[in-house]
């Protein structure tokens, strides 16, 4: 059964970089797709992107695209989320999460499997 580890996370000032990883057990497979979500206080959780762990296809949230980079060492099992230029934002609880690919990125309900998140502040 395939679980999920993140971390990197950690407090930051505007305009700083952090780098997210998550670290896989278990077996995935070419039609894996991985992601990226995230939850800020008092907000639902959204999607910040995702990569599919056979063809490396991304897909990026508008509000993250330009300054994020989602990326897979697939010999280590570990997917990245290289974060530029931090917003306060950007503020939120991020989270990996996989499923069999099934043409949809985006909703978190279609996720089945979840780490338990990292934290990451942005101050201004």
């Amino acid at each position: 059964q395939l679980q999920l580890t993140e971390s990197g996370g950690g407090s930051v000032q505007a305009g700083a970089s952090l780098t997210l990883s998550c670290a896989a057990s278990g077996w995935i497979y070419t039609r894996h797709v991985m992601a990226w979500f995230r939850q800020a206080p008092g907000k639902e959780r959204e999607f910040a992107a995702s990569i599919r762990w056979g063809t490396g296809t991304t897909r990026y949230a508008d509000s993250v695209k330009g300054r994020f980079t989602v990326s897979t060492d697939n010999a280590e099992n570990r997917i990245f989320l290289q974060m530029n230029n931090l917003l306060p934002e950007d503020t939120a609880v991020y989270y990996c999460a996989a499923k069999v690919y099934d043409g949809r990125h985006f909703d978190p309900n279609t996720f089945d499997t979840w780490g338990r998140g990292t934290l990451v502040t942005v101050s201004s």
